[in-house]
């Protein structure tokens, strides 16, 4: 996958990815607005181009009191984010070219106000995706808000990803419609921060086009009955 072509879709504006790309904007412009004075963090794993926060911070009343940092593996992507945040006037914000699965591209930041998992999740196996979330417990500060996404193609994984924010002691604040087209959410931490758990790798970015490759690959395989189902039948 093309990680940099790919963004070339937020520039239709009648694309799923251009409707979730706002969605995302509003509810952050939202968290900014909502949260308490003072510095606010951000963090942003797998931030791309950076569109969805500075986008939103670039003509927001609490830009100044943001310090910000989007972590990303394609330079392609951080050179366009670092030349947005440029643009903007955005001083406070960090653009890091790195492994945004490893816990310590934020140990300086976290926890943070309002975290942002956005393009993550249909990306990774499951087991990453609640490993991921679980993790959030030691980025997200206390009030603090995740802003996430995922696809709702089957498996739709939206209400159990719900369930296990939950789980972890967030609350839910907001999710799209079921029949949006893609799933964004917005929980807010209601536990105690836990100490960053240095060395930690958060998941492994397999893809989507893998992962649905491999879905199918499975559901055919199963789709054939074993020599004991056919002696059962």
């Amino acid at each position: 996958m093309d990680w940099s072509a790919w963004h070339d879709q937020y520039d239709l504006a009648d694309s799923w990815m251009a409707r979730r790309l706002r969605t995302v904007q509003v509810q952050v412009d939202a968290a900014l607005s909502n949260a308490p004075a003072g510095e606010l963090k951000v963090i942003s794993l797998c931030a791309g181009e950076g569109r969805d926060l500075l986008d939103v911070l670039s003509g927001h009343a609490r830009r100044d009191d943001v310090r910000a940092r989007l972590v990303e593996l394609d330079p392609r992507n951080t050179a366009a984010a670092a030349e947005r945040a440029r643009r903007a006037g955005l001083q406070q914000v960090e653009v890091v070219t790195g492994d945004a699965a490893l816990i310590d591209q934020y140990q300086d930041l976290a926890p943070a106000e309002l975290v942002l998992v956005c393009g993550v999740f249909g990306n990774i196996t499951d087991a990453d995706i609640e490993h991921t979330v679980a993790a959030c417990s030691q980025l997200c500060t206390t009030g603090g808000t995740v802003i996430w996404t995922r696809h709702r193609a089957a498996p739709d994984r939206v209400p159990q990803i719900c369930a296990w924010f939950e789980a972890q002691g967030f609350e839910r604040r907001w999710l799209s419609a079921a029949d949006a087209g893609f799933g964004v959410g917005v929980h807010r931490f209601l536990g105690t921060p836990q100490p960053l758990r240095r060395g930690t790798r958060l998941f492994e970015f397999v893809g989507y086009d893998v992962l649905r490759q491999a879905a199918a690959t499975e559901s055919g395989s199963r789709s054939e009955p074993t020599l004991h189902e056919r002696r059962e039948r």
